[in-house]
């Protein structure tokens, strides 16, 4: 006799989640300390930079651990932030974000990180070492990994603060250089050091491969195949490649190909994207990924910078454009930096976190800037709200600069909200925040982060917080690792139903750009937290009964097909317990 899949008592409690009423959550609650110093001695903290946390129960005991990098790796109890081990790799400073994957499809993840002298590191989910390698003798500022050809195991991407245009290395897992790998080798393009983990790598046009896009330090971005063959740029471009065609404000100068740089606007401003990085995501619902892109819009007259610079380019490079939005000509102005001397504040980076702050079916991009504020564009172009927000206040006298935000629907509500730290200049004895703002830039809380442990004359974090939860509880928690009181941890009380958006830094713990949803194994995730659990039938439950939906009245639509309805529900009940979902 065939038996079916769910158990009764399970049947038992779907059903009930169905007809019982949802709480309706009108309130995002303060974050409360739950621990700080996770990985400090005890008179001092390594410094923290722009690495961002991650968080999974490696040893498969039922408790989560949180993975975190300054110089060290630290692999901390996410209850109570204790010290489970310390490894000391070679190296020296982590810049890029920790990443967590299962490099070989056999179930386990590693950890992977990228460290001063140009050494990457792949550990076991013990902290055990598995190989390193040394392509260079610079930082690596950038790490990801992706499935680049479709073949269940995942590459390694590094790319590095070089003075040459070879500046991007990719590795099988099992450590062999990839063939084709370094870029850029040939004169098909042009390209120089990435001074920030610029690199975005996804699937531009549905064929199951990864392509990679790298902006580097020159008004150019090269886009390769899995193989570093060159991708073509549309033909409007000439016969050329994506990093033959340079990024100029005026599109008119950057069909020409060229300009004058004689202080003319349209013939002096164009990008250079030595911090700027990449993102790949369907912006507008089409079923076609965008390439949004930051950088530094300067006058190549003078070489004074003027603002961050916003681009949405096509697969093929020609700038975005459909029936409805038009990204020919580019957001302007969107703010002078206040300084890029990093011996007074360390430098504001400007990566695009991107997401549907709304609900209405379309991503908006944040990014940081150098101009003190974090900006959000929908695809009009223009910041609604009370966007953008500035954590500088010149009253107060001293430099602040934001980080990259994560976006989470804290309350499942529909509409998204931001969060994000900041810090303050250096010798000011004054320490960042932890913002929450609601998805129109109104602020809902903001708390001082913990000061500098030991002798730190300043404090705050540089990372994108990660949003995990990391003491099994029903509630998220947020882990924040600090310039100088180590990693730290917040409760997010009631936020059981949170729907994650771009949780982490770079948007997942493979850090490659791509939102979660567009990378997870589990369509069931419905909160986006890396597993399919009781959260997700209660997120289900919540929108049940929507039909030809978008946007956020999707969220338990696991079979994406614009209905959340008794089919969904089985195939949340079908991954039930699934841990590991990218």
């Amino acid at each position: 006799m065939r038996t079916s899949r769910f158990s009764c008592p399970c049947l038992f409690f779907l059903l009930l989640l169905l007809v019982a009423p949802q709480e309706s959550l009108s309130q995002i609650w303060t974050p409360v300390l739950k621990w700080q110093h996770g990985g400090c001695y005890s008179s001092w903290c390594e410094t923290g930079w722009y690495s961002s946390p991650a968080v999974a129960d490696l040893d498969n005991d039922g408790t989560m651990e949180v993975v975190a990098a300054t110089y060290s790796i630290f692999i901390l109890n996410g209850v109570n932030g204790e010290l489970i081990k310390k490894i000391d790799p070679p190296g020296g400073r982590a810049w890029p974000d920790v990443v967590l994957a299962d490099l070989d499809d056999d179930g386990s993840r590693e950890i992977i990180t990228a460290h001063g002298s140009g050494y990457l590191h792949v550990l076991d989910q013990r902290g055990e070492g598995i190989w390193s390698r040394q392509p260079i003798s610079s930082e690596l500022r950038g790490l990801s990994v992706s499935d680049l050809d479709n073949d269940s195991s995942l590459e390694i991407i590094v790319t590095g603060a070089v003075s040459s245009k070879t500046n991007t290395w990719i590795y099988e897992h099992d450590g062999t250089l990839r063939t084709g790998w370094p870029q850029l080798s040939s004169d098909l393009g042009y390209a120089y050091g990435t001074f920030n983990d610029t690199a975005a790598v996804g699937d531009l046009n549905g064929d199951g491969d990864s392509e990679v896009i790298v902006p580097s330090d020159v008004h150019y971005i090269c886009a390769y195949y899995d193989d570093g063959s060159h991708i073509q740029s549309n033909l409007i471009y000439g016969d050329k490649t994506w990093g033959q065609v340079g990024v100029w404000e005026s599109l008119a100068t950057e069909l020409r190909g060229w300009g004058y740089c004689n202080g003319v606007r349209d013939e002096s401003y164009r990008t250079n994207f030595a911090h700027g990085a990449g993102a790949i995501a369907d912006m507008n619902g089409d079923g076609q990924p965008e390439i949004v892109v930051t950088g530094n819009v300067y006058d190549c007259e003078t070489y004074s910078s003027k603002y961050t610079g916003l681009y949405l380019f096509n697969a093929d490079r020609s700038r975005f454009q459909d029936t409805t939005f038009d990204w020919q000509t580019t957001p302007l102005n969107t703010g002078a930096p206040l300084t890029e001397d990093y011996n007074t504040i360390e430098n504001a980076i400007p990566n695009p976190a991107v997401a549907d702050l709304d609900g209405d079916g379309l991503q908006e991009t944040l990014f940081p800037s150098y101009d003190g504020r974090l900006h959000a564009f929908w695809l009009d172009k223009t910041e609604h709200g009370n966007w953008p927000f500035s954590v500088y206040s010149s009253s107060e006298g001293v430099y602040r600069f934001a980080s990259e935000p994560i976006i989470v629907d804290l309350d499942n509500n529909g509409s998204a909200e931001v969060i994000f730290t900041s810090w303050v200049q250096k010798e000011s004895n004054l320490t960042g925040k932890l913002h929450i703002l609601d998805h129109l830039g109104n602020v809902l809380h903001e708390l001082l982060l913990p000061d500098g442990f030991g002798s730190a004359n300043w404090n705050g974090s540089l990372a994108a917080p990660t949003i995990a939860n990391i003491d099994n509880d029903s509630d998220m928690e947020l882990v924040i690792n600090t310039a100088h009181s180590g990693v730290v941890a917040y409760d997010l009380p009631d936020t059981s139903l949170a729907r994650i958006l771009w949780g982490t830094g770079r948007g997942s713990y493979h850090r490659s750009g791509v939102p979660y949803s567009d990378l997870s194994k589990c369509p069931a995730d419905c909160s986006g937290d890396g597993q399919v659990s009781s959260a997700d039938l209660a997120i289900f439950a919540s929108s049940f009964g929507s039909f030809n939906c978008a946007g956020a009245e999707c969220s338990g639509d696991a079979d994406r097909d614009r209905d959340v309805d008794a089919a969904d529900l089985a195939e949340i009940a079908a991954s039930l317990g699934r841990t590991n979902c990218l």
